[in-house]
């Protein structure tokens, strides 16, 4: 009876407690789906007809080798090809049909087919391409009709832990929805592009995902999924996506038929390494030391000195050269931004007004053949546009190699984007130095690749 008792009075206690609560809550499960309190259900239904699936067909060419090749023996024209598909993703930016998608999703395609969400299906022109920025621009045009676009959100208002959406065409499997959250904002990823510089996502991205939206909670755009990190082929958390920024600047100058180019600063920089942060007197390791000034440059009408550290771009925090890369490449020729920098203790602001990258000294482009270390590579003098176009954060005299015949001798120990930095021990600082120096004979060769200088000996 006691036992009875008291669960009668923790029940009484139970409805007084619950009498105070509103009746949702009190009622446990909702009951219809506007009770319940988080769906992206709208969301989706709002930004989904702007994805776009694309498909791509490319033939490949490759000479059959008939076990008995008869001499006069007929080769059918067909022979050695064979057509490769290819799947993507892509979302319209505009409503004429302007549509962006990563370079590698179309390169090399000779058809390109797009399927909105509503499966209506249409024959794609590649505008242009970037694949130093991994980005290419579409087209469709159906008689003028109006399409449903994504609008482009600033990727630098995203913050970490913000929640995200990916829409894509992973593994062939249409207008499939992921989420997660931001989980970096200024993620360096190296080999993937020539900024280096991501949002990273745990959204879910496969194969097949390239090219796809990545959207914020407002239904607009902050970038373009583009790549994975994983040991396996499939999503392990790890998604990058190029920022909007970006996007943005590649459908302005793509739709005029031009490419971005990254303005020159006129100086070169090196890493803020913890022991030059305590030498400078910064708080933390972060920035870019200017070790050179070039004469004439932007920097040095802007009164940048050596030795001063970089620390912010137009208000932009700078930590590394991949971040100023993407910053700049964001930024238009002739355009003028306030650049802070430390010196001697001291913040300082100087504005400085961007340039192009010259092309001094000319490229002498040159294919260097013969019985020679370096027979097969093509290689031209380094400038500052030739470094732009290289993906490099600065430059200095020498000679680049920009091309490797495949097969060729020198594709053994050189690439493009390496330095030829001296053969024999000797510096070169021209194209027309080297080929007499290969006339000559060379013994050794130089060859700087990631801030890394090795040498290679010939017998």
């Amino acid at each position: 009876m006691m036992q009875r008792a008291i669960l009668v009075a923790a029940l009484v206690a139970c409805g007084a407690a619950l009498a105070g609560v509103p009746a949702a809550l009190a009622q446990g499960l909702p009951t219809s789906r506007t009770e319940l309190a988080y769906s992206y259900a709208p969301l989706v239904k709002k930004v989904s007809p702007a994805v776009v699936n694309i498909y791509t067909t490319t033939t490949a060419r490759a000479p059959r080798r008939l076990p008995f090749p008869f001499p006069g023996m007929p080769v059918p024209p067909q022979a050695g090809e064979r057509v490769q598909n290819s799947l993507g993703s892509g979302v319209l930016v505009k409503s004429d049909g302007l549509i962006v998608t990563n370079a590698h999703v179309v390169k090399g395609a000779e058809e390109v087919r797009v399927v909105l969400a509503d499966r209506r299906e249409f024959e794609a022109k590649i505008l242009t391409q970037d694949e130093r920025y991994d980005l290419a621009l579409l087209r469709i045009d159906v008689a003028g009709e109006k399409f449903p676009f994504l609008e482009m959100r600033d990727s630098d208002s995203i913050e970490v832990g913000d929640v995200v959406l990916a829409i894509g065409n992973p593994f062939g499997l249409n207008q499939t929805v992921t989420s997660g959250i931001v989980s970096a904002v200024a993620r360096s990823a190296g080999g993937i592009n020539d900024s280096n510089f991501f949002l990273q996502t745990d959204a879910a991205i496969n194969p097949g995902n390239s090219g796809g939206a990545l959207v914020s909670l407002d239904g607009r755009l902050i970038g373009i999924n583009t790549a994975i990190y994983s040991q396996t082929g499939g999503s392990v958390g790890i998604g990058f996506a190029t920022p909007s920024n970006i996007v943005a600047r590649m459908v302005t100058l793509g739709e005029q038929g031009g490419r971005i180019v990254r303005p020159w600063l006129g100086a070169s920089m090196q890493r803020v390494t913890p022991d030059l942060a305590a030498g400078f007197g910064l708080a933390r390791p972060a920035g870019l030391v200017v070790k050179e000034v070039f004469a004439d440059g932007p920097g040095a009408a802007a009164g940048l000195k050596r030795n001063d550290v970089i620390v912010a771009l137009r208000d932009q925090l700078i930590d590394d050269e991949a971040s100023l890369r993407f910053r700049l490449s964001t930024l238009q020729v002739d355009e003028t931004v306030p650049v802070r920098v430390v010196r001697a203790g001291k913040e300082v602001t100087i504005h400085l007004k961007l340039a192009a990258p010259p092309e001094i000294p000319a490229r002498e482009r040159s294919a260097l053949d013969g019985r020679q270390p370096l027979s097969g590579a093509t290689v031209v003098n380094m400038s500052p546009a030739v470094a732009e176009e290289m993906g490099l954060a600065e430059w200095r005299p020498g000679v680049a190699v920009v091309e490797v015949k495949p097969g060729a001798y020198a594709g053994r120990f050189v690439r493009p984007g390496d330095m030829i930095l001296a053969t024999n021990g000797q510096d070169v600082k021209s194209v027309e130095e080297l080929k007499k120096r290969i006339a000559a004979g060379i013994s050794s060769v130089s060859i700087g690749r990631e801030g890394m200088v090795s040498t290679v000996q010939f017998r």
